[in-house]
């Protein structure tokens, strides 16, 4: 198997003392995604995700978690003018129930 270059970045990016902003978006289908993201090089890399389809399976991606058989942490940038912005607290709830 070979190592996922993202891990040491991605680890890197969400110890970094840097601000943390969270953000939501949901498709007609019914899938719903949320988002913690810090900002390097001028744009918003996502550090933790969730994802939760329709069938309310949720799915969370970290440093930790890069991928599965369902899917995996986003590797591009986020497009944040897309997203809603969310409280910490409401990512952190979502986040600990799934």
């Amino acid at each position: 198997m070979v190592p996922d270059l993202r891990l040491p970045l991605v680890k890197q990016l969400a110890e970094a003392d840097v601000p943390h902003r969270f953000w939501h978006t949901a498709d007609p289908g019914g899938r719903v995604w949320l988002f913690e993201s810090v900002e390097g090089d001028g744009e918003h890399w996502a550090i933790r995700q969730i994802e939760v389809g329709a069938d309310r399976v949720a799915h969370r991606y970290w440093w930790g978690r890069l991928q599965d058989d369902r899917g995996f942490l986003t590797d591009q940038p986020l497009e944040i003018w897309e997203l809603t912005e969310i409280t910490e607290a409401a990512f952190e709830a979502v986040w600990a129930a799934a």
